[in-house]
């Protein structure tokens, strides 16, 4: 299994030589996409990677900094299978909290060259809490957080969400944008393997500290979705959670992979 990380920057201004927030996980033969920052396929094709092995792209939540690079990534698709063929007569499953945002996504791409007609399927599923999908070589269950909603008012759904990813015999959680350890603890145990925190939104040293006293604390802690706490002061952060898990703890950079 491998991991493979195409943006790790949260939704500040640009900062150089990192993207918003995209990575994707490699197994069985296939590509489980996790979130579409800005320039997200040109990354991944630069890095080798093929988008005729995406099966699943999922969203957690439709902030730009998440889905800005979602429309090139299809077109991407869309642009290669003319080329190689790789997907035709396949289908895509695109997992979004909120199918309106899809529907508008769609009607941009269908004004771009050939009315964006493909020769594959692109299913959109608006998904809750719960099990995603199980398809013999990734399980992805979602759970939702608070960084949109505080509490769910009467009619409303939950529109943020994070993972915890299952493949291979290894577990991974995905935080999502979150507001803090709270929103992860139903996640936590039994004890995972990876955590993929945002650190967007909290003190990656204050985070990390709260998180190495819990029983629940993975194996492996890598930060991604950065905020400016570690943009602008990298190497002292980076030194602060090395002091509390040591090599255990990552901050992740744009073009990484990971072998899992």
């Amino acid at each position: 299994m491998r991991l493979y990380i195409f943006g790790t920057c949260s939704g500040t201004q640009p900062f150089p030589g990192r993207h918003h927030v995209s990575f994707a996980i490699e197994s069985g033969g296939g590509l489980y996409w996790f979130d579409a920052g800005e320039n997200c396929s040109y990354t991944a094709c630069c890095m080798g990677v093929d988008l005729m092995k995406i099966r699943k792209i999922i969203i957690s939540h439709t902030h730009m900094d998440h889905i800005g690079g979602l429309g090139n990534l299809l077109w991407n698709i869309r642009k290669i299978n003319g080329i190689t063929k790789g997907f035709e007569g396949c289908s895509l499953d695109l997992f979004i909290p909120e199918i309106k945002v899809w529907n508008g996504l769609r009607d941009v791409l269908s004004f771009t060259e050939g009315g964006f007609n493909c020769n594959f399927g692109i299913d959109a599923h608006e998904y809750e809490d719960g099990v995603l999908f199980n398809d013999g070589c990734l399980k992805v269950t979602a759970l939702h957080n608070h960084h949109l909603q505080k509490q769910l008012a009467a009619g409303d759904r939950w529109r943020s969400f994070g993972f915890l990813i299952e493949a291979e015999g290894k577990s991974i959680i995905y935080s999502g944008d979150t507001g803090g350890l709270y929103d992860l603890e139903p996640l936590l145990l039994p004890k995972r393997d990876i955590l993929l925190m945002e650190t967007g939104h909290h003190d990656p040293t204050a985070f990390s500290q709260e998180l190495f006293r819990h029983p629940g604390c993975p194996d492996r802690l890598l930060f991604i979705h950065h905020g400016r706490q570690i943009l602008d002061n990298f190497s002292q952060v980076n030194q602060e959670v090395k002091a509390i898990f040591g090599s255990r703890a990552e901050i992740l950079s744009d073009k990484t992979i990971l072998e899992l």
